[in-house]
């Protein structure tokens, strides 16, 4: 409890300021005239005048004992430290955030009447900041955005903060070099900054790669890439380098050229091309000089999700059978598919027996096609083909690697097809789904008219759903299939011979889908699949079929995200050293179709060799839970493919970067020059971490929840005083001749 004086609370301010001037007034009269003026009796007269007026002005005041419990609130100020990964740098013998740390640990000593609560500030709304005393290397958020903090500092309900005070490198995302700053935080409401750090790394690095456009397969494309020097490096020149990360051997070199520096920054341009379509790592790199202290940002992982002006398909095929011609000219009806189709193709000795207008006009060009044009392809289609003939079998150990390197494959059945075609035994095998019976006299072909029948796999399969849809479960009648073997390890069969076996026993395949390395290929063993539009079946269904079924086969060749059988991506950018979650959506059929299948997930590196990671999943997987996220495990910087496998069937993949520090890293220099600008723009002070950090913040509030107040005396009191040390003002007064 506290007690101090005061005078009557009916008072207004300007009457108490009144009265103490006139009071003064008076005893200055009296004491700069009569003690001049009288030589006797002075003294007695202002002695009288001054207890006269202090009666006059006590009764005036009336002055009032108050009583009071009161408590100090401090001034409630937001310290703002920058979580972002540019704090992880290296400071000296200590790290930015270590710096930060010590300075809100020094604030918080300093500022012990104000309420200060510490938040953290990165991407979004500011957190609680938790300090650690050892953080992963490449911790923390992956943006530095001050205008959201702030923003949502200043819309919150709660007490809005008298100060804000900013720890930070000043290497901030937003806002952004050369943003003005007024208005930055509203009316009176100061902004204080204290920059961590003032050194300058010796750093060369690859500080942004940006790009004009989508990238598009088989389309150049230009990257411009901005570097940079600093930290009293020498480099008036670096070598940049744009390489595409493969997991089927060392990265391909797309683009190399050489970046003058002016200033300590330069920019280059580079041209690059992207043969095959969906998401694609790109790194580039600079060649750093010596004396360079931060390695990790001397390259930059890109992902690019390319896309496709047009599917490219190259259809070869042998003769101009009904199917042959169907399949042509749904590819040719088509809008989105770009096809360079070749058929009734003749050695010197054929009859081909077809209408002169059916006859290619020009040589069919083997070697061209394929050696220098198949990577530009993103389909083949061999449709009742025999290779040996026209010169294409040497070609095969190049097909085969073009699907194991990302491409697509379809063979059609047909008389010169699979076994009959001579494919058995050879490289070109050795990617199809099923196997080949290669001894010798082997029945290449079952001429008896026959109705697929749809396998378990079948009717849940993405890519046969369109089918299914137009058609249900019922096939038409087709005329005769080729013999093929049984599936290769992690191929489906969709399609099975209602009658015949392979010799394991299982059901022969007669459709078959199955991935090879990074490609995937097709087998269709009928050459009766335009009996899905001419039939009776197609004209119940208005031919709609065959398009259904052509549309799923290619879409799920160019791994179409509606005909996979499940769904990968990446719930936040993966930073190496911390853990990356991966977000799994599966098809709701396959859950319920199929009891007791096991999906897996697998993450391999793509640009050093190194064994797979096996990422446990939830098991077994429960009815009707289509979206899963997984943690991943703490990876190192570099690219990786995720596949995502049901059962022992085709792989879901998707490549993604993880980076050691991303763009906080990329350009390692503090910049205290925009921090000073924001504090002078707001009314805030600036400071390095170094100085005196005493913030001038408001001062402390009283806060009173008890009081107590009562009059000295009553007021008459005051007033008989006064009237009585008149009265004996004016008897002095009359004594000594004064009026």
């Amino acid at each position: 409890m506290h007690t101090r004086l005061a005078v009557n609370s009916d008072l207004p301010t300007w009457a108490v300021i009144v009265a103490c001037a006139l009071a003064l007034v008076s005893l200055g009269v009296l004491f700069a005239l009569e003690l001049r003026r009288r030589e006797r009796g002075g003294p007695l007269i202002v002695l009288t005048g001054l207890v006269a007026v202090s009666a006059l002005l006590f009764a005036v005041l009336r002055p009032t004992r108050v009583a009071a419990r009161e408590s100090v609130l401090g001034a409630r100020a937001i310290v703002l430290g920058d979580t972002s990964r540019s704090m992880a740098l290296a400071d000296n013998d200590t790290s930015r955030a270590s710096a930060r740390d010590k300075v809100i640990a020094n604030l918080q000593k300093q500022a012990k009447e104000a309420r200060l609560l510490v938040l953290g500030f990165g991407a979004g709304p500011p957190v609680p900041l938790a300090i650690t005393k050892a953080a992963p290397p490449f911790a923390g958020s992956a943006r530095s955005d001050l205008r959201a903090a702030i923003a949502a500092i200043t819309a919150s309900q709660d007490e809005r903060p008298s100060a804000i005070v900013v720890v930070s490198d000043g290497r901030l995302d937003d806002p952004s070099e050369g943003a003005p700053f007024e208005g930055f935080a509203g009316p009176n409401l100061p902004i204080h900054t204290i920059a961590t750090t003032k050194s300058i790394p010796a750093d060369a690095s690859v500080r942004r790669v940006s790009t004009a456009g989508a990238a598009v397969a088989h389309v150049p494309f230009p990257l411009s890439v901005e570097v940079g020097c600093a930290g009293g490096l020498s480099c008036d020149e670096l070598t940049v380098t744009a390489r595409e990360l493969r997991e089927d051997g060392e990265p391909a070199v797309l683009a190399t050229g050489l970046s003058h520096l002016k200033d300590g920054k330069g920019t280059i341009d580079l041209s690059v091309t992207l043969e095959r379509a969906g998401t694609r790592i790109l790194e580039v790199s600079i060649t750093p000089p010596s004396g360079d202290t931060i390695p990790e940002n001397d390259r930059r992982l890109i992902t690019f999700h390319v896309a496709r002006e047009r599917v490219r398909v190259l259809h070869v095929a042998g003769r101009p059978t009904h199917d042959v011609r169907a399949l042509r000219e749904w590819l040719k009806s088509d809008a989105s598919v770009d096809v360079v189709a070749f058929f009734i193709l003749r050695t010197q000795a054929d009859d081909p027996n077809a209408r002169q207008e059916d006859l290619a006009l020009i040589p069919f060009p083997v070697d061209e096609l394929f050696t220098e044009h198949l990577p530009s392809f993103d389909a083949v289609v061999l449709q009742d083909f025999d290779a040996q003939p026209y010169g294409l079998e040497r070609h095969l150990p190049e097909l085969a690697n073009y699907v194991r390197k990302g491409g697509g494959l379809i063979m059609v059945g047909g008389q010169n097809s699979f076994v009959a075609g001579g494919y058995a035994g050879t490289s070109l095998a050795d990617v199809l789904p099923v196997t080949l019976d290669q001894s010798p006299g082997a029945t290449a072909a079952d001429v008896a008219n026959v109705v697929p029948a749809w396998t378990d796999d079948g009717r849940i399969a993405p890519l046969l759903a369109p089918l299914r849809n137009v058609i249900g479960e019922e096939l038409p009648q087709m005329p005769g299939v080729n013999i093929l073997g049984d599936a290769h390890p992690g191929a489906i069969v969709l399609w099975a011979h209602p009658t015949r076996t392979t010799p394991s026993g299982a059901p022969m395949p007669i459709l078959a889908i199955g991935d090879e390395g990074n490609g995937r290929s097709i087998a269709l063993g009928i050459d009766g699949g335009w009996q899905l539009e001419f039939s009776e079946l197609g004209a119940r269904t208005s031919g709609r079929g065959y398009g259904a079924l052509w549309d799923g086969l290619l879409g799920w060749l160019m791994h179409d995200p509606r005909f996979e059988s499940g769904q990968i991506d990446l719930v936040s950018p993966c930073v190496s050293g911390a853990t990356t979650k991966l977000r799994i959506q599966l098809p709701r059929l396959d859950v319920q179709a199929k009891k007791g299948l096991v999906w897996s997930l697998e993450v391999r590196r793509l640009d050093k060799q190194e064994a797979p990671v096996d990422v446990p999943l939830p098991k077994p997987l429960a009815q009707g839970n289509r979206t899963l996220e997984v943690s991943l495990p703490a990876l190192a910087a570099g690219g990786y493919t995720a596949r995502l496998r049901a059962g022992q069937g085709p792989t879901t993949r998707t490549d993604f970067a993880c980076e050691a520090g991303g763009d906080e890293w990329a350009d390692s220099r503090p910049d205290p020059d925009r921090l000073r600008a924001i504090a002078s723009a707001t009314g805030g002070t600036f400071r390095y971490a170094g100085d005196d950090l005493a913030i001038a913040l408001p001062k402390p509030a009283i806060v009173t929840s008890e009081k107590h107040v009562a009059p000295l005396a009553p007021p008459w009191i005051w007033t008989l005083a006064a009237a009585c040390a008149l009265g004996v003002h004016w008897f002095a007064r009359r004594r000594n001749g004064l009026s």
